[in-house]
């Protein structure tokens, strides 16, 4: 199943530029092995803010929903989903 992920990330401004810069890193490798793993499909950045949409697969909601919260920046992020359906022009 595939689903359509926003989420805007809101690192509190209280974090020193190097907890930022590890937690970001670190995002980074997670990402990277989300996408190896096949759950990761497209990632986009929103233009002027700190938003992107991505393109997940997961067998449901609770398996992408482990994959979310997996990532390190998951608990400064607001998240919306949506799971998506074949357009019938797909098939």
């Amino acid at each position: 199943m595939e689903f359509l992920v926003r989420f805007e990330t809101n690192l509190p401004e209280t974090m020193s530029a190097e907890e930022i810069a590890g937690l970001k890193s670190a995002e980074r490798e997670r990402a990277q092995e989300l996408r190896q793993s096949g759950i990761l499909k497209k990632l986009w950045r929103v233009p002027g803010r700190k938003a992107t949409v991505g393109l997940w697969a997961a067998v449901d909601a609770t398996e992408l929903h482990a994959a979310l919260a997996s990532l390190p920046q998951f608990a400064w992020m607001d998240a919306t989903v949506e799971p998506l359906a074949t357009h019938p022009q797909e098939k």
